[in-house]
């Protein structure tokens, strides 16, 4: 991933404006530290940040076209950037070896299209200088980061960036780039382009559970991920998703390691870096002893995986807390109490040279794998809320995953979230995911990767494969979430919470912790219109859920699973 500023139409001198673009620019190389570049053409400017990840010597970006008639600039990876240059006509020539340049040339065979065609996660804008055209897009689900702003002084300007803090010094008006859409200058319109079959939560599915289908398209979405030419490894909570991932990725990449050259020369997925040829890294956090260190450990052991674990002090995660607000731009408590081990941790990963991590995001929301879909009161109810779910990662999971590692230049890879896995997971009749005698959560996922499906295979250890849904934030340890709120005690009186609503009469904060959390978000975008991106994470209260987003909070965690049909 990488980091673009974009602004189209602007009002006055545009080379005057190129330093403080390049300014504005700067504040994103934390995502990309590799290589910094800058194009203007007419009164457009588009400015890129690099990570180098595929074509690591000639993808400096903007990319341009052979006549530099299209400038293009994107955050992301395209995973089926191969597939797609065979598709195009005779006599394209590429200038990079860029996973992101086809976007070019097949927008310059089928227009704005080009979106329905990319298997990815990506934000792009696209500079049409034929048509003075300019496109704005982001991938389905938001696994990247992208905003849109606008100023007062010049309402026909419009600003992209990959992050608010490039853009809350030049707007007045900013929102969060709805994922799955695709904004075109030529009618000023923001349109959907993502339409998949499960969009409409009120229809609800009946497909049939097939464990070997469900199966072999995480397989798949895991293998395409291993797309790299730089070294790359796992995370490694010690939870189900995460050690799935795993478990298929150290497969994967033995597969790929065993031939000299890995996939053929024509596929997307030939690229291997170099961390499937002595083993692949894991990489685990946790508070000393904590819950998810001791699950972590025994899944490396199991996978032989060249593991690295690192514990952190709660005086340290609450020194980091004011610096990750910055970098997730939310003042949301589930997503900074899950975002500080994640954020530690990426920053002792990208040390080690490591530049991809792959993550397991997105499985509790496909599959209601969180404890507060307990409570769901009909199978209908439970499909209807992950649709939601689904749809609102980009303001959660996904800003975690994507800010808390890009903030040290670590890019996040998430399988689970692959467009052939959703439509197969959401497609499966509710009546199979809800929780009953014999079923915990996520028990679908667990039955297609246990022995009694595989032909034997074993993937994880059955304490693993078996074991109660954590949290991020509960599983690194269970002091963490309790010092956080300590802390909030501590730094917020019952006289500045008494008045909340007074100081932030919209969306008032309705604990210590989460004012707390307010404030210091203020501190760094003092800007009303900050705050129009930020939606807060809260389970049901009307399923009769606690406030607390925290697993720990629900009634059924850690309750006995004595009924468990587990084989």
């Amino acid at each position: 991933m990488c980091g673009i500023f974009a602004v189209f139409n602007y009002p006055d001198d545009i080379h005057a404006f190129r330093r403080r673009a390049l300014l504005l620019s700067k504040q994103l190389r934390h995502r990309g530290p590799d290589w910094s570049g800058c194009k203007i053409s007419g009164n457009n400017i588009l400015c890129h940040e690099r990570l180098a990840i595929v074509g690591v010597d000639s993808g400096a970006q903007p990319l341009t076209n052979e006549d530099e008639s299209i400038i293009l600039a994107v955050n992301g990876e395209i995973y089926n950037h191969r597939a797609l240059r065979k598709q195009l006509r005779s006599g394209v020539t590429f200038k990079t070896q860029s996973d992101c340049e086809v976007i070019l040339h097949l927008y310059s065979e089928i227009g704005k299209d080009v979106v329905n065609h990319l298997d990815g996660m990506y934000s792009f804008v696209l500079l049409d200088t034929t048509r003075n055209r300019f496109i704005a897009a982001r991938d389905p689900i938001g696994i990247t980061t992208l905003y849109q702003g606008w100023s007062s002084s010049s309402p026909n300007t419009v600003y992209f960036a990959s992050e608010l803090k490039a853009l809350n010094e030049v707007c007045d008006k900013i929102i969060s780039f709805p994922p799955g859409h695709i904004y075109d200058s030529l009618t000023g319109e923001t349109t959907r382009y993502y339409k998949p079959p499960w969009w409409d939560g009120e229809i609800i599915p009946k497909n049939p559970i097939n464990y070997t289908v469900l199966r072999e398209s995480l397989e798949k979405a895991v293998r395409k991920r291993l797309m790299s030419d730089v070294p790359y490894g796992v995370l490694l909570s010690g939870g189900l998703d995460s050690s799935l991932i795993a478990s298929i990725a150290t497969r994967e990449a033995a597969k790929l390691a065993a031939t000299q050259n890995g996939y053929q020369e024509d596929s997307d997925e030939r690229h291997i870096g170099n961390s499937g040829v002595n083993g692949l890294h894991s990489f685990s956090i946790g508070l000393p002893g904590s819950p998810d260190l001791v699950a972590a450990r025994s899944v490396a052991e199991f996978l032989n995986t060249i593991h690295h674990e690192y514990t952190f002090t709660i005086q340290e995660g609450l020194d980091a807390v004011h610096d990750i607000i910055h970098h997730l731009e939310t003042y949301d408590v589930t997503t900074i109490r899950a975002s500080t081990p994640m954020y530690l941790l990426s920053r002792k990963i990208k040390a080690m040279g490591v530049k991809m991590v792959l993550s397991g995001e997105g499985s509790d929301e496909i599959l209601g794998g969180y404890l507060y879909f307990h409570a769901a009161p009909s199978a209908a109810d439970f499909h209807k809320e992950t649709v939601t779910r689904v749809k609102k990662l980009h303001t959660s999971d996904c800003l975690r995953a994507n800010k808390s590692t890009m903030a040290w230049g670590l890019e996040a890879r998430v399988p689970f979230l692959d467009g052939t896995f959703l439509n197969v997971a959401m497609a499966i009749d509710p009546e199979e995911k809800v929780f009953r005698e014999g079923r915990m959560e996520k028990y679908i996922l667990r039955k297609a990767f246990d022995v009694s499906t595989t032909g034997g295979v074993r993937y994880l250890p059955d304490s693993i494969l078996w074991r109660q849904k954590e949290q991020f934030s509960d599983g690194v340890g269970y002091g963490w979430i309790d010092s956080l709120k300590d802390a909030s005690e501590q730094h917020v009186t019952d006289e500045q919470f008494a008045n909340a609503a007074e100081r932030w009469p919209k969306d008032t904060p309705t604990t210590k912790e989460a004012y707390w959390y307010r404030e210091q978000f203020e501190s760094w975008f003092p800007q009303e219109a900050c705050i129009d991106s930020v939606e807060r994470w809260i389970p049901r209260r009307d399923w009769g859920c606690p406030e607390d987003p925290s697993g720990r909070a629900q009634r059924v965690h850690n309750s006995a699973y004595d009924n468990v049909a587990n084989v």
